[in-house]
């Protein structure tokens, strides 16, 4: 079939300019002409690649989907090649191509592959060699992604985690800022009374021992609800406003009707409702500063679990560290997403393990990698639980990453190390994030293998001491 290009039209383009005239011709010869319109597409997503196209005007865009958002991987300008190439295992498109004008395509069918390898040495030396160069960006661009995605999902994870400790600071914050505005009034009321010593130390003594939790007994809600229900009746009974609000704070402490009946006999009916409400405010007080230096500590936690999994203001050098510190730092960065999916986690850690010479950084995506793959396999289901298991064997340490889901197919637990292959749904991973786990072992002299069944799947990083 005639077409409207020669084999100078190709020459002019760098990538043919070294390829014989014979090789070119064949080329021409054996390939299809065509235009795409504007906003026409070249392939979609999916579909399969049984072509090799070479851009000769125009411009295509290159586009995939990832979580539900457009991502580009590049424009092909004219003289570009896309789609299969010799040698190649691509079997269906893995993105889109998009012309953003019209544009002039040639395309040889697979099917003519095999007439070039044999009689076009040149040629297909010159699209091998493309080959090897588009797969290394490739990867090189997808094993960034992969780092990105994951990135984002510990970011999500741990502004969820923030959010919660961070909203106890503020609420508690402006809680105990109200309250200290009513301190005065109740202040007040109590210097008025004339007490003896003898009343001041009793006060204090319950009041700080309740404070210090001596002899606090652990309820259940029923005998919870009980002692309030008590408290509220006996302060009915005494002629004390805001009785209900009173006991629960009282039981909170762990107060008992008994240690009520004291207060009452030695400051009299008289006082005892004053006594009672400034006793009330100091523990208000207590709980909320209690709550504010909580909520601080699991933020402080959260921080420090990050700066330990970043391995924040280290040299990027092998260093013998105690490896449960990056596994336990990594749990607490997927916390949110090991919560969401109801997933149980169990640790049974060797805490005798020496010290072990590792990338902290490097390995630390080892762990969030595998811990993510796991939680994300008992996504749906119930009972979903994750033991990470160490140990040593001989002079190496073991790492295990055990999950009750539903396993790995037979036809496919081979080939899940292999870059670009992944069993998650389309847009949920690029097939590179265990690529890049084998990498991380290997660099560290190691190695990592997998042995699943429904109902376990265990992932195995051995390590050398030395």
């Amino acid at each position: 079939m005639e077409t409207k290009i020669t084999k100078d039209h190709l020459r002019a383009f760098e990538t043919f300019a070294d390829v014989p005239d014979e090789d070119l011709q064949w080329l021409v010869c054996n390939s299809r002409y065509y235009t795409i319109m504007k906003d026409g597409y070249l392939f979609k997503e999916g579909d399969a690649t049984n072509e090799m196209h070479i851009v000769l005007s125009g411009k295509l865009l290159l586009y995939f989907n990832q979580n539900g958002q457009r991502r580009v991987a590049g424009e092909l300008e004219p003289g570009e090649v896309t789609g299969v190439l010799p040698y190649s295992r691509m079997v269906k498109a893995g993105g889109n191509g998009l012309a953003l004008e019209h544009t002039d395509m040639l395309s040889l069918h697979r099917d003519s592959f095999l007439e070039m390898i044999q009689q076009r040495h040149a040629l297909t030396q010159k699209l091998v060699t493309l080959m090897t160069s588009r797969v290394r960006d490739f990867t090189k661009m997808q094993s960034q992604n992969e780092k990105m995605i994951s990135l984002g999902k510990l970011s999500a994870g741990l502004a969820h985690e923030l959010n919660n400790p961070a909203a106890a600071v503020v609420r508690s914050a402006s809680e105990l800022k109200k309250h200290l505005g009513n301190v005065p009034d109740k202040f007040k009321r109590v210097m008025l009374i004339k007490v003896t010593p003898e009343v001041v130390d009793c006060v204090n003594d319950i009041l700080f021992a309740k404070l210090q939790g001596k002899n606090a007994l652990k309820l259940s809600m029923l005998e919870r609800s009980e002692k309030e229900d008590d408290m509220t009746y006996w302060m009915e009974d005494h002629n004390i406003d805001n009785g209900a609000d009173l006991a629960e704070n009282f039981a909170d402490f762990g107060f008992e009707l008994e240690d009520l009946d004291v207060l009452l006999e030695h400051v009299g009916e008289q006082d005892i409702a004053s006594v009672l409400g400034w006793m009330d405010s100091v523990m208000a007080t207590e709980k909320l500063v209690g709550e504010i230096e909580e909520a601080s500590k699991r933020i402080s936690a959260l921080v420090n679990s990050v700066k330990s999994y970043s391995h924040m203001d280290r040299a990027n050098d092998t260093e013998a560290v105690d490896i449960h510190d990056g596994i336990r730092s990594t749990i607490t960065l997927l916390n949110h997403k090991i919560k969401k999916n109801g997933v149980k986690v169990i640790e049974t850690f060797d805490s005798s393990l020496p010290k072990v010479p590792i990338f902290v950084s490097e390995m630390n995506q080892v762990y969030t990698n595998l811990i993510d793959n796991a939680v994300d396999a008992m996504e749906g289901r119930e009972g979903n639980t994750l033991e990470i298991a160490t140990k040593q064997e001989r002079e190496s340490v073991v790492i295990s990453i055990i999950d009750n889901g539903p396993g790995i197919a037979d036809d496919v637990v081979d080939q899940i190390f292999d870059p670009f292959f992944t069993t998650k749904a389309v847009g949920k991973g690029s097939g590179l994030g265990l690529e890049v786990v084998r990498n991380i072992v290997e660099q560290h002299k190691g190695t990592i293998t997998v042995h699943s069944k429904p109902g376990r799947t265990e992932f195995r990083v051995c390590l050398p001491l030395a």
